[in-house]
């Protein structure tokens, strides 16, 4: 057995391998751990080997049945030294007494010449402390052998069970790790070949697992793939770094498809830490990248949405709002996108209910684009913003508008849009335009989902183009409703020369706003005076503007009933309580009865200044129902805010009116305004009230040029309510065109009424109006001094007509009744009916005056003949 040595059994002893040669792998074409065809060569173990992780020991029988050859395993195994183990029998060192019978006839048979087998139960050698070994038990393989003299002996390789059956244990797992595995299993070895394949791998890439045994990641992926994985795999194997979820993209064989796997790479080392490799774990992840893109995707259009919701229709303008579809979706959703309008639309017309045919004409009121220098030709040939169109019958344009469904508009070839969006914009089942959305070249073409999204995005428009349609409307009719109440033109009132301004909210901006509840208005008053009249209603809209509408028209019939101003506003606010509550009118009369049971929330609120203004005594007198406060600039003086008592707004109720009288002089400036002028949300309202007075600094200039003035130096302090701005410069009635003359009561009066009447006609050259006069003067006279009390008064004024007016100071009302052919009187004031222009009465604080009113004789319009309007009563 001398010619065995023990150190071929130990892999763990520093000189083994040390001279041997090492073959290169790469240089003689073979895999690692296949040794080469040719000459045979020595090749050592290297680190780690199989050997030195079984831990395998061996020694030898000699024909005595004694140990004569012990390895150094041998001794690490049992824990005996070579010295004590070499010539000892191994049945009765290391078997218990009660086996060792049967140990020796086992050794009896070996040493006969036959191989053996099998697991035999050790004891390990006592501690030297003293404790008793514990039994092992140990894989034996026996092999007969023979001496040089030919004498039978046995060689004998043992393995400790324990680490031999934990090796199984490990293989057997990770056989079933590896074959059983559902994902794609590789293991790559050091030139990043691939050394072993599951099943599963595999059946992805076609063929058995063997087949797959020296391929390289080029084999499976595309250049560009295949580089950056071997990159990965390089620098997995240098630096034992893990990479986990690498996503890798290529095509199976057979099919077109792009697929996508989620690869964990690690680095498999030996028992010894040697690495050995890279281990390679896959998994298919396709369909999860598929909906982790349509959840993106999800996500995107939600936030679109969402995004849309926040900036489309924030305004009530009909192109802003389109503006605002396409700064959402370019380049968000799209390149490029249109949004086209019907005409009529724009112009105000009402659409028929129902869908639209698609023949009507189109504008473009908006364009967006992504893409520099790129028209965008949609559905027919170019159109800028703002030119009117329509799209042939039977293109896919005129289709979506026809059907109300969505199209797709096929790409012009060699274009730069390869896929086109017609979306028809419906709301309230009308369609009110189309929006088109483009991809170019590049991009990707829209699919299913996009289709839903642009029909989502198109309805939320339609829906505030609509809205802002008929806002336009409304706003329209309003403006166009009070701008109709509002005085034609420059009123003219006897003695003041008048100049007006009215500019709806922001007329000055680019920005549309609701119309207000301004107004003003200037209105005859018998006796050349004249009603000066600036009212607001709080609120806005169509509403607000009826409502101005209502009080301008109750202004008018209560100044027309000649009431003093704090009456005419106390009527006004039993009015303006019940606008805005059912019953009208009524239930404001109820509402007057009851005033602090009144609901405000029911009610119009509105301020009004009210001003009548006397020609004869320059005398203006003014009420106020919380305006803001009268402007007055007398010559060479400077401007001021009239102490008028502001009282509660119109609605309010329950509070009465006071009245201020002031005398204005010759050339005296006065202007009523409402809050628009003066107030903004940048400027406090006293700023903007200090900010009128002081622009009023040339009162002796053209009115028209002061209103401009004024509203360009108040430009900055103007907000988006309306402006209402009236402006009177007073000019009296000379003394020359007033006759007044004081009669005692008694009958003789009449006819010194009428010469006085015809002694001033004459010296005023009114000739032709002498006789009527004369007659309307004494039946005028008559009634005083029949139904009336006191003394007479009668006054002849002249401007644009020729107005008398007859006083006294009776209480009782004239009343003009139709008298019957056999009354003997009845007629007088039939008679003033006939031949007057107009006739009335009204109170005075001492009484009443009856006047009557003839224009003055110009050539063309005759007065009617007092004789024949006497027969006519007849």
């Amino acid at each position: 057995m001398s010619e065995i040595p023990a150190k071929a059994t130990e892999s763990e002893d520093p000189s083994d391998g040390a001279g041997a040669e090492v073959v290169d792998a790469a240089a003689t074409g073979v895999r690692p751990g296949e040794v080469p065809p040719g000459d045979a060569l020595w090749q050592s173990s290297p680190p780690g080997s199989i050997y030195d992780y079984i831990k395998v020991a061996s020694f030898s029988i000699g024909p005595d049945g004694l140990v004569d050859q012990w390895s150094l395993r041998a001794e690490q195994l049992f824990g005996i030294p070579a010295g004590h183990a070499v010539g000892m029998d191994p049945i009765e060192a290391f078997i218990d007494p009660d086996r060792r019978e049967q140990g020796q006839r086992k050794m009896a048979e070996i040493l006969d010449g036959r191989e053996w087998t099998g697991v035999v139960p050790f004891r390990l050698p006592d501690t030297p402390g003293g404790e008793r070994g514990h039994e092992g038990l140990a894989e034996v393989y026996v092999m007969p052998t023979r001496t040089e003299e030919g004498e039978k002996a046995a060689v004998c390789i043992v393995v400790d069970v324990r680490t031999l059956r934990s090796i199984e244990t490990d293989l057997a797992a990770s056989q079933a790790i590896f074959g059983q595995s559902p994902f794609g299993f590789l293991l790559i070895d050091p030139d990043l070949r691939v050394r072993r394949a599951n099943h599963r791998f595999a059946s992805i890439f076609g063929g058995t697992p063997d087949d797959h045994r020296g391929r390289g990641v080029h084999d499976y992926l595309p250049r560009p793939e295949a580089e950056r994985v071997a990159a990965t795999l390089r620098r997995v194997l240098e630096t034992g770094d893990s990479i986990t979820d690498m996503h890798v993209t290529g095509f199976v064989p057979g099919s077109d498809e792009r697929r996508h796997w989620s690869v964990n790479l690690y680095r498999v080392h030996s028992g010894t830490g040697r690495p050995i490799g890279v281990a390679w774990l896959g998994t298919d992840i396709t369909a999860r990248r598929a909906a982790a893109r349509e959840a993106a995707a999800a996500r995107r259009n939600l936030a679109l949405l969402n995004d849309a919701g926040a900036r489309i229709g924030n305004s009530l303008d009909l192109e802003t709002t389109a503006r605002e579809l396409l700064d959402v979706v370019v380049p968000g959703f799209c390149d490029l996108a249109t949004v086209d309008l019907y005409q009529g639309l724009l112009a105000g017309d009402e659409t028929p209910p129902g869908l639209a045919d698609g023949s009507a004409e189109l504008r473009r009121v908006a364009f967006a684009s992504a893409v520099s220098d790129a028209p965008f030709v949609g559905g027919g040939p170019p159109v800028a913003v703002g030119a009117v169109h329509h799209y042939p019958f039977n293109s896919s344009c005129a289709d979506a508008l026809r059907t109300a469904r969505p199209q797709f508009v096929p790409a012009e070839e060699g274009g730069l849009v390869q896929s086109t969006l017609a979306v028809p914009m419906v709301a309230h089942d009308t369609v009110v335009g189309l929006a088109q959305f483009a991809r170019t070249k590049g991009s990707e073409p829209f699919g299913d989902r996009d289709r839903d999204l642009a029909v989502e995005l198109a309805a939320r428009a339609a829906v505030c183009i609509d809205n802002a349609r008929l806002y336009r409307r409304e706003h329209e009719r309003a403006l166009m409703l009070q701008r109709s109440l509002l005085p034609p033109g420059d009123p003219v009132a006897s003695g003041l020369d008048i100049a007006c301004r009215y500019l709806p909210g922001n007329s000055l901006s680019d920005r549309p706003s609701e119309v207000g509840g301004d107004w003003f208005d200037v209105i005859e008053l018998p006796g050349h005076r004249t009603a000066l009249v600036v009212g607001d209603v709080m609120g806005r809209g169509l509403r607000a503007a009826v409502a101005m509408g209502e009080l301008r028209s109750a202004v008018r019939t209560l100044a027309l009933l000649d009431l003093e101003p704090a009456e005419v506003l106390s009527a006004l606010d039993e009015i303006a309580r019940g606008l805005g509550a059912p019953g009208g009118v009524q239930q404001a009369t109820r509402s007057a009865r009851r005033p602090r049971e009144a609901d405000l929330s029911e009610v119009y609120l509105a301020t009004c200044v009210y001003a009548v203004y006397d020609s004869v005594t320059r005398r203006c007198t003014f009420a106020n129902a919380g305006h803001l406060p009268p402007v007055l600039v007398e010559p060479g003086e400077d401007a001021l805010m009239l102490d008028v008592p502001p009282g509660m707004p119109l609605g309010v109720g329950g509070e009465p009116f006071e009245e201020v009288e002031v005398e204005l002089p010759e050339g005296a400036l006065l202007a009523l305004y409402t809050d628009g002028l003066v107030e903004s949300r940048d400027h406090p309202l006293d700023e903007g009230l200090q900010a009128f007075v002081g622009a009023l600094t040339d009162p002796s200039a053209p009115l028209e040029d002061v209103c401009d003035h004024v509203l360009n130096t108040l430009d900055t302090h103007h907000g988006e309510d309306d402006i209402a701005l009236l402006m009177a410069r007073v000019q009296g009635l000379p003394a020359g065109s007033v006759g007044d003359w004081t009669l005692p009561r008694e009958p003789r009066s009449v006819g010194r009424a009428r010469e006085q009447a015809r002694r001033q006609l004459i010296e005023w050259d009114l000739e032709p109006l002498v006789d009527t006069t004369e007659l309307l003067v004494s039946e005028l006279v008559t009634n005083a001094l029949r139904y009336g009390e006191g003394e007479i008064r009668l006054r002849l004024l002249l401007d644009r007509t020729l107005v008398c007016e007859v006083w006294d100071s009776g209480l009782v009302q004239p009343r003009r009744r139709r008298a019957r052919d056999t009354d003997e009187g009845g007629r007088g004031l039939q008679l003033v009916g006939l031949l007057s222009a107009a006739w009335g009465s009204r109170r005075t604080p001492r009484g009443k005056t009856v006047w009557f009113e003839l224009p003055l004789p110009d050539g063309e319009n005759g007065l009617a003949d007092p004789a024949e309007a006497l027969l006519s009563l007849f």
